[in-house]
Formats: C-alpha cells, structure tokens, sequence
C-alpha cells in the first residue's frame, strides 16, 4: 500500500464518523416538528391549514435544493456544499427557535429544508476519499443515517416537548449543526474530483417549478380536492414545464441533470425503485404512531403517550445502523442489485407481518424492527448501484438524483394514505377515527409496493461499473492537485 493509500485509509474511520453524524443531524431535523403538529395552531396562532406549511416548506425546500446542492457539490467542491447546507439547518434552527409565528417558522423550516442534500453530498465525498474496500460500508452507513436521526430523533423531540419549551428543540437542532458545521470544517478534506462547465441556472429553475408544483399539489390535494381546478392544474403544469425541462437539458452542453446517464438501465431502474421503495418505507412511520396512541377504547388502539411512540421507533434506528455492515458485504460477496432485492424482501415480510400482530406494544416493535431491517439492507444497496454506473464527476448529482426520487415516493405514500385513513373510519363518540381494517390496507399496500420494487430491481443489471467512455467529454473533469 502507497504512503497516500495509507493516510486515506487511515483518516476514513474519521471521515465516515463525522458525514454520518451530519445525516443523522439532518434526519433529526425533519422528525423534531413531529411532536408540534397538533400544536402548531396554538403555538403560531394560525389556522391549521395555514400552520401546515410549516411542515410543507421542509418537504419543498428539500425537493428544490437536493438535485441542485449535488451540481454545485460536483462543480464547485462537495465539502463546500456541505458546509453551506449545515449553515442552511444552523440559521433555519435559529430563526425557528426565536420565532412564535408563522411566517418566520415558515422561513426557518424552508431553511433546514435546504440541507437535505447533506446525505447525497456525504456519500459523495466518501466515494472521492475512501479505498474501494471500506466504501461500501460507509456508503450504506451514510444512506441509512437518514432512518436512524429519524428513529432516534421522536423519543428526543416527544421527551423535549413534552418537558420543556418547545423552542429548545430548535436550540438543540442549532446546536447539533453547529458541531457538525466545525467537524466538517476541521476533519473532511475538500474533493479534488471536479466537473468543469457552467452551472445549469435555467435547468435548475425548470426542475424547480416542476417538483414545487408536483409535491404540493401531493401534498396539498387532499385540503384543496384531487379534482380542484388548482390541484389538476399544478400537475397539468407540472407535466407540460417537465417537457420543455428535458427537451432543454439533451440540448444544453453541461445539464443539470445527464438525462443520458440518468436513462441508463441501472440508474433508471435504481431510481425507479428507490421512488417505489419510498412509497412502501413511509407506510411504517403513518400507521405504528398512530395505533400506538389511538385510545384502547377503540379496541385496536393502544392509548400510549407520544414519548412511549418515540421510545418504540427508537430500536429501528439501531438496526438500521446494525444492518448497513451487513448491507456493504452482501453486496460486496453478490452485488448491490441482490441487496436491494434482499431489502424489498424483508420489507414485504415485515408489513405482511404487521397485518396480523398491531394489538400490543411487543409486536409493533417487532415488526418495525423487522422492517427497518429491509430499509437498512436497500439504503446500503442504492448509492452502490448508482455509483456503478455513473461518472466520477457526476456522482453528488446522481445521488441526490436517487435520493430525491425516495422522497417523491415518499410524499405519494403520504397523501395516499392520508385518503386512506380519512375514507375507512369508525366513531369513537362524536369523533370519527381510521378504523383498523383502514390501517391494514395501508400496511397491504406498503407490502404490494416493496414486492414491486424487487420486481424491478430484478430488472437491474448485474456488476457493470462505469467505463471509460462514461466520462463527461465536452469539457474534461478536473482534479485539483493535493498538497
């Protein structure tokens, strides 16, 4: 082994340390609001559909900053990204924790919204800075962070909001950055693999309009109707800006988005799946919260407190993290395209499962660990497959490609759900509540769409890396000479 092979092994433990605290950082964020929903009214003295977009802001500002923080990371240097999309959570949290209104709890969600490419920018870095052999582990690590902050995050929120002034969540969420915005600054060396060009501004503009017109009409539809003339005509113009979006991005010579590369079998198969595979996730978070504190009166309800939902989410965190080793070899003996098939596997399992066993505590923390068990197995699966298949240069960007496809899937399971619960209710008084044949349709479907993610995951290509030919030609990646 080369002296330079030496210290890059070396220092990678560090590296692969500090950008997977920076995911979980980042996951933590979107789970802290969880236990404020039903406050948020109050709190922010705003109707509830208005204090809703305290939670769409995030989702949208997300979906616009992901593709393009992974451009700017392949062009102008992935640390810097990641760096400034931490500043984007620090000065969100800030904003959030002085606020008690909503406009400016609006402005400081959309803020840490920004920072969701944190988890596609890490995966790229550690793809510039490990050896081959521990990249795999790490990159399954990095992608399952975004489980773990999430599990590990409720409990923490639940206990902070139950106890304390809701404004410390904010200040711990401001904190938390912080740390990770000097770890980042002293411990995670710049990437010296750079793509040359211009950035894509009428590109990002149109991929913009499109995913902001698309998630809210998602997002929104079931408060405005699916069939009002503002819901179809946001996806009317979602489709007909997509259009014009990509006949620009085959025509421009340094696109936002390579439609080429992305239309490549593995990665468009990869991305397919990771959108199917979001909506079959997301099933897990919608229902097991809400039969955990739907009263015991109701006779599949639980009646537990939101601190005891936290503390029964908690141990899929921790098999997540468990699992991403576990991933990163099966992959490394079979392929990642076996993994992820193996991951939908056990999730369809895990659902399957949780149709039958939802009437005690026990159980639900079985089958949730069960499938946060096929989560962590396909996370780990995902970057490796796109990473396989795309040029160096273009890596940040095909990530957070992937990682935004999850997301869109995920806001579909969401407003599907949502229907469905609303439509198969019971009455518990003068209340009408989801009944629970309504949440085993949900966990039915969460179920049938793991099953099509490994069908198509079957589809995907073995072992086939990125050739020679895969380089960017018009203007050659460069690579900035290390000290």
């Amino acid at each position: 082994m080369s002296a330079v092979a030496e210290v890059r092994s070396g220092r990678g433990g560090v590296i692969v340390a500090v950008l997977a605290l920076a995911g979980v950082v980042v996951s933590l964020m979107q789970t802290l609001i969880i236990p404020l929903v039903p406050k948020l009214p109050s709190l922010l003295h705003a109707s509830a559909a208005d204090a809703a977009w305290a939670v769409t802001a995030t989702l949208l500002a997300a979906a616009v900053a992901t593709p393009t923080v992974g451009r700017l990371g392949d062009m102008y240097g992935k640390r810097r990204m990641l760096l400034v999309s931490v500043l984007m959570l620090i000065a969100g949290s800030v904003i959030g924790a002085t606020s008690d209104s909503l406009v400016p709890m609006i402005t400081g969600r959309a803020l840490q919204g920004l920072s969701a490419g944190v988890i596609a920018l890490g995966i790229s870095i550690m793809r510039d800075e490990l050896p081959a052999e521990r990249l795999g582990a790490a990159t399954a690590l990095m992608s399952a962070s975004l489980g773990i902050g999430g599990a590990l995050g409720l409990p923490l929120a639940a206990l902070l909001a139950e106890r304390a002034d809701w404004h410390l969540l904010f200040w711990t969420s401001a904190v938390l950055g912080a740390v990770v915005l000097v770890l980042v600054w002293v411990l995670v060396p710049e990437s010296r693999v750079r793509a040359g060009g211009r950035f894509d501004f009428v590109g990002a503009a149109g991929l913009s309009v499109v995913l902001v017109a698309l998630l809210l009409a998602v997002s929104k539809g079931s408060d405005w109707g699916w069939g009002s003339g503002l819901t179809l005509g946001l996806v009317a113009g979602a489709v007909v800006v997509a259009l014009v979006w990509g006949r620009w991005e085959l025509r421009t010579r340094r696109p936002l988005v390579d439609l080429r590369v992305t239309a490549r079998r593995q990665v468009l198969l990869t991305n397919v799946a990771s959108a199917v595979f979001g909506f079959a996730m997301f099933a897990m978070s919608l229902v097991l919260p809400q039969l955990l504190q739907l009263p015991a009166e109701t006779g599949y309800g639980l009646g537990q407190s939101l601190l005891v939902v936290g503390l029964v989410m908690a141990p899929s965190g921790l098999v997540m993290m468990a699992v991403a080793p576990v991933s990163a070899r099966i992959s490394a003996a079979r392929g990642p395209k076996v993994t992820l098939m193996a991951g939908a596997l056990v999730v369809a399992v895990g659902y399957a499962l949780a149709i039958v066993l939802m009437s005690a505590v026990w159980q639900l923390v079985l089958t949730s660990c069960v499938i946060s068990a096929g989560i962590g197995l396909a996370y780990g699966a995902m970057p490796a497959l796109v990473m396989g298949a795309v040029p160096v240069s273009e890596t940040a960007a095909a990530n957070s490609l992937n990682t935004l496809m999850r997301s869109i899937g995920t806001s579909v399971s969401s407003a599907a759900a949502g229907v469905i619960l609303a439509r198969l209710t019971t009455s518990a008084g003068p209340v009408q509540l989801p009944s629970q044949d309504a949440f085993r349709v949900v966990l039915a479907i969460g179920s049938a769409a793991a099953i099509v993610a490994l069908c198509v995951a079957a589809f995907i290509p073995g072992r086939s890396p990125a050739g020679p030919d895969d380089r960017v030609k018009p203007e050659p990646v460069s690579r900035i000479p290390s000290a």
